[in-house]
């Protein structure tokens, strides 16, 4: 009896452990800085993205959010979307390779927009929604790095980009961008391309990323459970 109570203690325990370890990475998989959706056709014209900002921090407040665009590979005619209580400054600066396109050649284009004046609070996040008239052609992804900075001072720099198959510590918002055909929506791509400004909020894809993990950690718990009740019966027929 006292094996019995043993093994189940230990399949509990082993369960627990895994289970929580599960969670605690689905924590962390969602606390980024990300872009949506998460992939354009290249080239695509007049759409929109949303950079999803969440608080990570439980005593202190976003108030500054700073967006980088390439200029490499840079974005036309960016325009950003009035946001509820923040204040948005637009950068541009001078390419050094002109782009040409049907309306003539572009030699400016975005390279940075800042938000200011409001406030992100514990264990909430904001969307900012930034139209565009264009995106490259020449390039397969585009990297949005990313300074958050909160009421304390301190400053998450979203800015690393993936290498191989391991997401970095500090990724920055990544947008794909494919051959051709039509955008890829993730799961919180708002209905119409329009709107922001709402407080009704989608699931984020790192959502479906974490669901996926607690999934995942309910079936090794499952089987701890298994595992251990094979053991009783195992030890019952051996006493028999």
């Amino acid at each position: 009896m006292t094996s019995t109570r043993t093994t189940l203690r230990r399949a509990a325990a082993v369960t627990a452990l895994t289970a929580a370890g599960v969670l605690a990475t689905a924590g962390v998989a969602s606390a980024h800085v990300t872009v949506h959706p998460e992939s354009y056709a290249k080239g695509a014209t007049d759409g929109l993205l949303t950079f999803r900002v969440p608080n990570e921090e439980d005593s202190a407040s976003t108030t500054k959010v700073q967006v980088f665009l390439p200029t490499d590979h840079p974005v036309l005619g960016v325009l950003v979307h009035p946001q509820d209580g923040w204040t948005a400054k637009v950068t541009t600066t001078k390419l050094k390779t002109p782009v040409k396109t049907d309306d003539g050649t572009i030699t400016e284009a975005v390279s940075a927009i800042t938000w200011t004046g409001g406030k992100i609070g514990a264990g909430q996040y904001e969307d900012f929604d930034v139209a565009f008239g264009q995106l490259p052609d020449d390039s397969d992804q585009l990297t949005f790095k990313t300074l958050q900075t909160y009421s304390d001072g301190k400053v998450a720099r979203w800015i690393e980009e993936p290498a191989g198959g391991d997401e970095p510590e500090n990724p920055a918002p990544v947008l794909k961008l494919t051959a051709g055909g039509e955008k890829t929506t993730s799961a919180d791509s708002k209905s119409g391309s329009g709107g922001s400004g709402s407080t009704s909020k989608a699931a984020d894809p790192s959502d479906s990323t974490a669901r996926g993990l607690g999934i995942a950690g309910l079936v090794v718990g499952v089987l701890g459970l298994a595992a251990a009740a094979f053991a009783i019966v195992r030890g019952r027929s051996a006493r028999s």
